[in-house]
């Protein structure tokens, strides 16, 4: 019997493993829970906290989920404070984590750049717990400092200063990283490179906003953002655009510095912006295949570039004499020229092509002619979650008519009433007495915010719930720039707001929104919880999502019911914010039954952190 196992010495091992198996089973049906409140213990580990000393419940490791939650008996649970991220989530971006791709084991196609794409996590699968800082993290340097320079500490990635250290990218120097202005094709920096493309199209005075009839731009493949950051002061506005690819950061660099940003990618659906939003596209050797599926992103870069709108692009396929470049040169004229593009300068390293400001060459093609023209019944507006079409978009019958968009020069854009009001029934009066009303408003924003900020505390501001952009355009005088959401189920007025010179994105609350924790001075939610509940969505979870994307120390204005305020007032402690002021909306005001708390974000640190610190 040599070799032989003792059938009867194996039992106690089987029933050994049986019993640990119905353990972990159990273990996992009671911690694996879809309830958002477990899922809280679940994804975070409660730390003690620096700067509420006052709150005993902080300094505890306490993991039930009593510990995070006391009962309110008009209103179910009210929380006492909520879990605390690992470190490694401090910057966590839940609809854009390379993890949750791997742990969902979602079947995407890397070679469409469907991997950089919002792909959100399921109820059960949120992180409902509070984003930490990194260990060290200081109040953002101000703007326009801030545009040249950071402090190191808040973004500890250096990777890209040894990777990009012969094109002047980013610099690090002591306790900061610092930015010379340069790029992939702009080594001498960006303000040399604009002055270049604007004496390549006889632009007045080299200025590229040629008088003010340029205003909106958006930077594909955007690197740290120094074009869209050095075009500021041309009043232009640059919409830098760039995944979280290998050079992971890019796009927390730009928001750290000021500069107007959005983590985004051409693969398989629309950018999140309107048809006709922007006079010039950039590509600076962006990397993109844009000879791919017929030309489809090509196409998109179309959609939304105005009538007469520009594409820069500086790569080696505009000037090098390699047999590859040669060949993928000339067929991507032959594709712009079938999509009725003309080449208004070429230079160097540059080639400038724009696009017509009629219909007339569209119609004008041979039948057959590809890219096609695209189906009369598709809305190039809509945008949200929505797949490319390789089709050229036609102007509308105002913009045929008037050979282009009939917008007045900036500045006198801002508060011109847009072509495209008639799209919404709105008249003339309507859009001149909203931008009045907001001007009213944020006077009285100003006025409650006045003992706790100066001129340079707010840069980065995102309004939540833009209608026609008012809220934006009342700060035209203040140093700042608002990134306007435009929420995916209302009016899609996002092109209104594109049409007045400023800039946005269309985007789901119930959803987290695509950039860095940390990433805005302050928020404006008007209307925004209160409508997110209608939607069934939850409160609570968009609470934490706005506590994510703000910056420490940062502001929310909340312009919303009674019972919305009572509601957040009650999340105060558990989010360390703190309560600025109250004040109910005036009687004069349209919607007098709101009432508007101003809340401040508290600085804190986790006891991990500290103790690196130490």
């Amino acid at each position: 019997m040599r070799g032989r196992s003792d059938g009867g010495k194996k039992k106690p091992v089987i029933v050994l493993v049986c019993v640990a198996s119905v353990v972990l089973v159990f273990v996992y049906l009671f911690f694996g829970s879809s309830n958002h409140k477990a899922s809280a213990i679940e994804y975070g580990r409660k730390l003690g906290l620096s700067g509420d000393d006052d709150d005993d419940s902080i300094k505890k490791d306490d993991t039930s989920t009593s510990s995070f939650y006391v009962e309110d008996l008009g209103n179910g649970f009210t929380p006492r404070s909520f879990p605390v991220c690992d470190d490694r989530h401090s910057e966590l971006i839940p609809c854009l984590d390379r993890n949750l791709i791997y742990q969902m084991r979602l079947k995407l196609d890397l070679s469409l750049m469907e991997h950089y794409e919002r792909h959100c996590p399921p109820p059960e699968r949120r992180f409902n717990c509070l984003i930490p800082p990194p260990p060290g993290y200081k109040i953002p340097i101000k703007w326009p400092k801030s545009r040249d320079e950071v402090w190191k500490v808040n973004i500890p990635h250096t990777h890209l200063a040894h990777e990009k250290s012969d094109q002047n990218w980013m610099v690090v120097k002591g306790e900061k990283i610092n930015f010379p202005g340069g790029g992939t094709h702009f080594h001498y920096g960006a303000d040399k490179y604009i002055a270049s493309m604007a004496n390549m199209l006889n632009f007045p005075n080299n200025v590229l906003n040629n008088g003010g009839r340029l205003r909106t731009f958006l930077d594909v493949g955007c690197g740290v953002a120094s074009f869209g950051g050095y075009l500021l002061a041309s009043e232009i506005m640059t919409m830098s655009l760039a995944p979280n690819d290998v050079h992971q950061n890019q796009i927390q660099f730009a928001l750290e510095r000021g500069i107007p940003a959005y983590l985004g990618v051409l693969g398989t659906k629309r950018l999140p912006y309107p048809s006709r939003s922007f006079e010039l596209a950039h590509c600076s050797r962006c990397r993109i295949d844009w000879l791919q599926r017929d030309g489809i992103l090509l196409l998109e870069l179309d959609r939304v570039l105005r009538p007469g709108g520009y594409f820069a692009y500086s790569s080696p396929e505009a000037y090098a004499q390699d047999e590859e470049d040669l060949r993928i040169w000339r067929e991507m004229s032959a594709l712009v020229g079938r999509m009725c593009w003309t080449i208004a300068a070429k230079r160097n390293q540059t080639v400038i092509w724009q696009k017509p400001l009629t219909n007339d060459c569209y119609l004008g093609r041979e039948p057959g002619t590809q890219p096609p023209l695209c189906n009369s019944d598709s809305d190039p507006d809509t945008v949200y979650g929505v797949n490319m079409e390789a089709c050229i978009t036609q102007y509308s019958d105002h913009d045929h008519k008037t050979k282009g968009s009939g917008l007045a020069p900036w500045p006198a854009r801002l508060t011109s009433p847009p072509p495209r009001l008639a799209d919404f029934g709105y008249s003339t009066d309507m859009f001149e007495k909203d931008t009045e009303t907001w001007r009213q408003r944020v006077d009285t924003y100003w006025d409650l915010l006045s003992p706790k900020i100066q001129s340079d505390t707010v840069r980065n501001i995102m309004d939540m719930k833009a209608n026609m952009g008012s809220f934006a355009a009342a700060l035209k005088e203040k140093d700042v720039w608002v990134m306007n959401v435009v929420p995916e189920d209302g009016p899609n007025t996002l092109k209104l707001i594109y049409d007045r010179g400023l800039m946005g994105a269309v985007h789901s609350w119930c959803e987290a929104f695509s950039t860095y924790p940390r990433t805005y001075d302050l928020l404006h939610a008007w209307d925004i919880i209160s409508d997110i509940k209608k939607r069934g969505c939850s409160a609570e979870d968009l609470l934490l999502e706005m506590d994510r994307i703000l910056r420490p120390s940062g502001f929310i204005l909340i312009r919303d019911k009674q019972s919305v305020v009572d509601l957040v007032k009650k999340y105060l402690k558990a989010l360390h914010w703190e309560a600025v002021e109250t004040k109910t909306a005036s009687e004069s005001d349209q919607d007098s039954d709101n009432v508007i708390l101003i809340v401040q974000k508290k600085l804190w640190l986790t006891s991990e952190s500290l103790r690196d610190l130490e």
